[in-house]
Order: structure tokens, then sequence, then C-alpha cells
């Protein structure tokens, strides 16, 4: 867990906190986590990653601040989730969700341009790499 003063509170409106939280949800249902999407999205595997997201659904929910890395994995889980057909929800978003496609979209984005620096730099050091003792030569 991240010191206070390294944690992020956006101010998000409403609908942008639904869809990350609807795209943290959709990994208990339609959404299929492999270890290896788990591990792509932040965390140590797939029980890290249905604890974990449940954790930081709920920081959501009551508008709490989060880390850095808490935000990656909730952006990229839910972009996952929303677009991909293969382990996502892909087309069963809308039915399970109750955002269209295009005001999913429409939401992802502005999630996206209000992310400080300090979440996009975790990725290749916390996030989106294997940990030291993994990675190949």
């Amino acid at each position: 867990m991240s010191n206070s003063e390294d944690l992020i509170a956006l101010d998000l409106t409403d609908d942008e906190s639904a869809v990350l939280r609807a795209g943290l949800d959709a990994w208990g249902g339609p959404a299929r986590a492999t270890q290896e999407i788990a591990v792509a999205i932040g965390f140590r595997d797939q029980g890290d990653f249905l604890a974990e997201g449940d954790r930081i659904r709920i920081a959501l929910e009551t508008r709490q601040p989060l880390s850095p890395l808490d935000w990656a994995r909730a952006v990229l889980a839910t972009e996952i989730a929303f677009a991909s057909q293969l382990v996502g929800s892909g087309e069963d978003w809308e039915v399970t969700t109750g955002f269209s496609d295009a005001d999913t979209i429409r939401i992802l984005r502005q999630i996206q341009r209000n992310l400080p620096r300090r979440v996009y730099v975790v990725v290749g050091s916390e996030f989106g790499t294997k940990p030291p003792g993994q990675r190949s030569s």
C-alpha cells in the first residue's frame, strides 16, 4: 500500500466512477481473468485481481484516493473488460453495465484525459512488466 502522500484523489463524475466500477465488476462475471491477464493488468494472480479489484472498486464507490498503480489497474481493467470479446465483456458490456458503447468510449476518454502523469509513470516499473526475478534475459 502507498503512503497517503502518494495517493491521488480524482474528482470523477458519477458516470466515470460507475464505468470504472463496472469494469472491475466485469471480471467477476462475463470477463475471464486468466493468470496472465491478471498479471498483465498489474496484479500478482487471479486471486489478487479479484480481491484487490474489489478493494479498488469500493474505494471508487466511496470516493477515496488511490495510488497511481491502483488508478492504472482500474483503467486498464476497464478498457479490457469493455473492449475485448476474447477475455472481456465485449458485446455483453451494454447488457451487463447499462452503458452503451458510445457512452463508455466517451467516458473512458474523459478519464484518460484527466489521469495525472504520476499514473502513466508506473507503466514499465510497477505495472506492465514482469517482476525482476521473472524477467527474461
